[in-house]
């Protein structure tokens, strides 16, 4: 038996990146990719038709996938991702395979929001609930959100945006006690976030914007600090109810990387019995 031909039987625990590649690779229908089907001995694409997408050797891309062809460059399994189709998960499953870590992130915007999970904000009930992009733009929300936190269906697009209404001129001075607070960890976490998602330049137009329309926010953008904003409490002034203590968690959403789902859950039943106060005159000014 050949060397070639014993590497290619080696199990998928003795070479796990080249078994991914080969089983990658045989799940590409020649005919998709406008290629002639002929003759074939095995599902799927030629290793040398890989390798020329991918634009490296031949032989290199033959000895990758018989665990011979040395470490890959990020900027190889990029191209060999790309000759692959491979989607988001698959792609940061070839560098992990082959470098043991993740990609350079790359930003993607997505401000879509599945119908499943807005029926999960909407489950939510009384605690308010939204998901956020990276920017801080508002998605989704759910009844509770629009009567506690902002009637988001009544602002513009370009107004939803969290960091917009912290730092608006025109924003109530009382409707936040711990104002400070919040806004030095929103403006920390938001810095985090950006770099994290690889978002960094996208970003750059909405902070030349804040910072030019509020010296809060160019004071503390200037600060330099960076946090998680992963779980708390928050006091909110409502007028009819008073003072709402909130406590919330920030989740990640699965498969859609650049999002987070944000609750808040009223921290006792004086606190819920606000909140339904406040849906109820949401409602009542709100029905046609």
């Amino acid at each position: 038996m050949s060397t070639a031909t014993a590497a290619d039987q080696r199990q998928p625990h003795d070479n796990a990146l080249g078994h991914y590649l080969r089983d990658r690779r045989q799940r590409i229908d020649p005919a998709s990719l406008g290629l002639p089907a002929g003759r074939r001995r095995t599902p799927g694409l030629r290793r040398e038709e890989v390798a020329q997408r991918a634009a490296v050797s031949a032989t290199w891309y033959t000895w990758l996938e018989q665990g011979r062809g040395g470490a890959p460059s990020p900027e190889a399994l990029e191209r060999i991702a790309q000759a692959l189709l491979l989607d988001q998960v698959e792609r940061q499953h070839l560098f992990m395979l082959a470098q043991g870590r993740p990609p350079e992130v790359r930003y993607l915007a997505d401000n879509e929001v599945s119908p499943r999970l807005q029926r999960v904000l909407d489950a939510f009930g009384t605690s308010p609930a939204l998901v956020r992009s990276v920017t801080w733009d508002v998605l989704a929300w759910n009844r509770a959100a629009c009567a506690v936190l902002a009637d988001y269906p009544a602002l513009a697009p370009h107004e939803r945006n969290i960091l917009r209404l912290i730092f608006s001129a025109d924003r109530p001075c009382d409707e936040q006690p711990e104002w400070e607070a919040v806004a030095r960890m929103v403006v920390s976490t938001f810095r985090a976030d950006a770099v994290r998602a690889g978002a960094s330049r996208h970003v750059q137009g909405l902070v030349d914007e804040l910072c030019h329309s509020s010296p809060d926010f160019a004071r503390l953008w200037r600060e330099q600090e960076v946090s998680v904003y992963g779980e708390g409490s928050k006091c909110i002034q409502r007028p009819g109810v008073g003072m709402l203590h909130l406590e919330y968690s920030t989740f990640a959403v699965d498969g859609r990387p650049e999002q987070r789902l944000l609750v808040f859950t009223p921290m006792a039943p004086a606190d819920t019995r606000g909140v339904l106060t406040l849906m109820a005159a949401y409602d009542a000014a709100h029905r046609h």
